[in-house]
């Protein structure tokens, strides 16, 4: 065993001294992290920022605040638009705040979004759906979907955001202005001492309340067990001028498909307008005024549905 000790420390000596260290090697030194400079940008390249004192150097991996910048402020009534649609179709499963709700993934750093203008490719998405990620299509015109687009891009990409903060209450609106409103839009559906008695007792959550009334059976299985939405129907008149009622169970480009009233269930195939087929929608009203409303309307509005105990 000595020798084999012996062995090693000879063969460690005549390496050493086969292979002495380079002068240029023995002589080398860190450079000061002051001395650091960006390298030059190749052709057709924004330069690099040099860093600031405090701060690593930032390469393309880097400062994902800085690459997506805040964007100018859009029209203050576009923006209200775009709230409203997207309060009632979207924050359910994507969250008020766009960062992700119930089932939805969070918008707020999606590629897509971020590099999105003004709907041109939040549009696609929007309009054809993901059924396989069970997105629904929407049939929104091209002008909602660049509302609701500059709605969600009021929302920082990076860092702390008011929005973060849940508000103490959403109850921030005048009640007789609220009133007002209901009189002039709402009351030649509904009353105040009829269907919707005693909602304010009903309803316990704001928040609920207000997304029930501006679409009646969307914000969950609490708020939809809460209010009654009739179904849609559909009328089919065949070319014999035969007429056929039923509700609603499915309706695309290709075809309709319904029950009627003694549960029998028909489908028709559609090519253009033959058959004709006319929608009841007992929600289209509710959908028609979503362009309407100001984000003052709706905190009004809740503020005197909140009333009605």
């Amino acid at each position: 065993m000595r020798y084999l000790h012996a062995i090693s420390a000879l063969t460690i000596v005549l390496v050493a001294a086969a292979f002495p260290p380079s002068p240029a090697a023995s002589a080398w030194q860190a450079p000061a992290a002051s001395a650091w400079q960006a390298p030059a940008a190749s052709a057709g390249q924004p330069p690099l920022r040099a860093a600031t004192a405090g701060q690593a150097p930032q390469g393309r991996g880097g400062g994902f605040r800085d690459a997506f910048p805040p964007r100018p402020p859009a029209d203050p009534a576009v923006v209200e638009r775009g709230r409203a649609l997207y309060s009632v179709n979207c924050a359910f499963c994507h969250g008020a705040d766009t960062r992700g709700g119930d089932s939805g993934p969070s918008l707020l750093r999606s590629g897509r979004v971020l590099d999105d203008q003004h709907g041109e490719l939040i549009g696609p998405i929007v309009l054809n759906g993901r059924v396989d990620r069970g997105m629904p299509k929407f049939t929104f015109t091209m002008a909602q979907v660049e509302d609701i687009a500059d709605f969600i891009h009021t929302f920082r990409a990076a860092g702390y955001d008011e929005s973060r903060m849940t508000p103490p209450s959403i109850l921030v609106g005048d009640a007789t202005a609220g009133a007002t409103f209901f009189n002039a839009k709402c009351a030649s559906c509904h009353s105040p001492t009829g269907d919707l008695h005693g909602i304010g007792a009903r309803f316990t959550d704001p928040k609920l309340l207000q997304q029930s009334w501006l679409m009646p059976g969307s914000g969950g299985r609490v708020a939809s067990s809460l209010v009654t939405v009739p179904p849609t129907m559909v009328t089919v008149t065949l070319p014999s001028g035969e007429k056929i009622d039923g509700e609603l169970d499915r309706l695309d480009d290709f075809g309709v498909s319904l029950t009627e009233a003694d549960g029998t269930h028909r489908s028709f195939r559609t090519d253009g307008d033959t058959p004709k087929v006319e929608v009841h929608d007992p929600l289209q009203p509710h959908k028609d005024l979503l362009r309407m409303y100001r984000d003052a309307d709706i905190h009004n509005v809740t503020a005197y549905l909140v009333t009605l105990k």
